[in-house]
């Protein structure tokens, strides 16, 4: 009898554990950076195409997230910079398209929020990162009748880290990310 009601407990206990894919609605969804000119103004940026995925309870505790964006989606709103961006200068966006994020460690930090530990890719070169996160709140889509959950991560790279921009003076050595998502379970 013990043994029988320890099954139905995990059983239950797993169910309710169930982890699930949930994936960015990119229409509400973004991809912006912050960089220093000049030591005295700052560009700010975004990337337009990008996959943002993943896997989490319900409550969206312990998310593993997985990023893909486009470097060719680069928009500062100048045509002439974008396409310096979009260089061996910078992304080498013919040569590598893409650039990644794959979280390995999630720790929470608060009622809302957390960090996370990955590996962030860019032009080849892999480097460990951390992004500061905060669950805004999930709530169940009227239309879908699926959850969604709102987030918001933010975090530093340094640029010369992954050979962007080389050694040019104008550019700050420290980029601001911050993703602003709205996960929709699948």
């Amino acid at each position: 009898m013990k043994k029988s009601i320890f099954i139905l407990f995990l059983i239950g206990y797993s169910t309710l554990m169930a982890q699930s894919t949930w994936k960015a609605d990119n229409a509400h969804s973004n991809v912006n950076f912050t960089i220093s000119h000049l030591v005295i103004s700052e560009v700010t940026g975004n990337f337009g195409k990008f996959d943002i995925e993943a896997v989490a309870n319900d409550d969206f505790s312990a998310p593993a997230f997985t990023v893909a964006i486009e470097t060719i989606s680069i928009n500062t709103n100048n045509e002439r910079r974008d396409g310096h961006l979009k260089s061996d200068d910078f992304f080498a966006a013919e040569a590598h398209p893409t650039m990644t994020f794959k979280s390995n460690s999630y720790k929470k930090t608060g009622d809302n929020t957390f960090t996370l530990d990955g590996d962030f890719t860019i032009r080849g070169n892999t480097k460990p990162i951390q992004l500061k996160g905060k669950l805004n709140g999930i709530i169940t889509d009227q239309r879908s009748k699926k959850l969604k959950a709102g987030l918001k991560l933010t975090g530093t790279i340094a640029r010369k880290d992954f050979e962007v921009g080389g050694d040019n003076a104008a550019l700050g050595d420290d980029v601001e990310i911050t993703i602003n998502l709205e996960m929709a379970q699948q």
